[in-house]
């Protein structure tokens, strides 16, 4: 199994870098396998969303879309699959989906 962090989940859902998309579709589409899958923290999923979010700008029903496809891909392996399948199913409702750091005593 192959980790995968948020920015080969960001260049192959945006599509929007002509050297490193082409490589992250690769990488999932043609080498990860069902007996070899990718797997997707929930920390690079809730990254992705951010990024999908705050730097593309992306619609709330076009960043729930990108969740439904990675949770679909058999070649993937998503970690805590169903609380990101709710979350994705709240986002299709029109909740916001926030993230929330913990307190930390006014350090950054």
């Amino acid at each position: 199994m192959i980790g995968l962090d948020t920015n080969i989940l960001v260049r192959y859902l945006a599509q929007d870098d002509p050297a490193q998309s082409p490589k992250a579709t690769e990488l999932i589409e043609r080498q990860l396998t069902e007996e070899n899958p990718g797997f997707v923290s929930v920390v690079a999923m809730v990254e992705t969303v951010w990024v999908l979010d705050r730097a593309y700008g992306l619609a709330d029903h076009a960043i729930a879309a990108a969740i439904e496809r990675a949770l679909r891909a058999d070649v993937l392996v998503v970690e805590s699959e169903q609380e990101v399948f709710a979350a994705m199913i709240a986002l299709k409702g029109g909740a916001r989906l926030v993230c929330r750091c913990p307190d930390r005593g006014g350090r950054r």
